[in-house]
């Protein structure tokens, strides 16, 4: 049997190999935490950690570096990276976004926790900032219905109801019900830590870095390039104003 026949015939079984982004769409990678429920209940507190968080901040971080992008968006176990639409990273190939961002998430991870994780990933195309935006503030709307169902299912689980009673009495109750809930045990949802509420946000911004030039013996300032994390980011119309700011580049 010939070989280049051999070889052209099992390639053109690799059915989903020539997907490609669409050039120019504006693309969102996310990645999300395989098993992590498991994963974070046996080895830190709940609902939240800010150990997981300064983890999950490393992972992104990682991310935004190595896959490169405009903004970078975690909140719980997931992570949404913004590719800039003129970005042509590994010829756009959706095999490709996916395995690498998941295996950099999962390395990065890993390392920093010094315990195996895994993350599965998944493409979000959009075709304007308009659509960007929204998806972004719909993250953060989960971030906030998640942080505050979490809150109230590891209160009564505090209090001594089982995983079943605790999820049996948040059945059907209303965002007011759940922070009443909250209040009577002493917490006021609207006081915790704004990244537990709202998920936190990574860009790149530029900085002036002063020097020294030997040779005219003169200060001098240079620009520079450096990652910010965000752990107060706004809601509602001022995170829609940042998120636009940053996928056009204009902060």
């Amino acid at each position: 049997m010939n070989a280049e026949e051999v070889e052209a015939r099992q390639r053109a079984r690799e059915y989903f190999h020539p997907l490609r982004v669409l050039a120019g769409a504006w693309t969102v990678i996310r990645v999300d935490g395989r098993g992590f429920s498991r994963l974070t209940e046996q080895r830190f507190d709940k609902p939240f950690d800010a150990r997981f968080c300064d983890l999950m901040v490393v992972t992104a971080q990682a991310l935004l570096a190595d896959v490169g992008g405009r903004y970078a968006y975690t909140q719980s176990d997931e992570i949404s990276l913004l590719l800039d639409p003129a970005s042509d990273l590994f010829g756009r190939s959706v095999e490709k976004l996916v395995s690498i961002s998941a295996g950099i998430a999962s390395a990065a991870f890993t390392h920093a926790a010094n315990e195996p994780a895994h993350f599965d990933s998944r493409l979000w195309v959009g075709v304007g900032v308009e659509d960007v935006v929204d998806y972004f503030s719909w993250r953060q709307s989960d971030a906030t219905r998640s942080a505050l169902n979490g809150w109230c299912y590891w209160t009564l689980r505090k209090d001594g109801q089982s995983a079943r009673q605790a999820s049996r009495t948040l059945e059907g109750a209303s965002t007011a019900d759940k922070n009443e809930l909250l209040f009577r045990r002493g917490i006021n949802f609207n006081d915790l830590p704004t990244w537990q509420r709202r998920g936190l946000g990574l860009w790149w911004e530029t900085y002036e870095h002063p020097g020294f030039d030997p040779v005219r013996g003169t200060p001098v300032t240079t620009t520079r390039r450096r990652m910010k994390t965000e752990r107060d980011l706004p809601i509602k119309d001022a995170y829609r104003q940042l998120i636009t700011a940053l996928a056009t580049g204009r902060k």
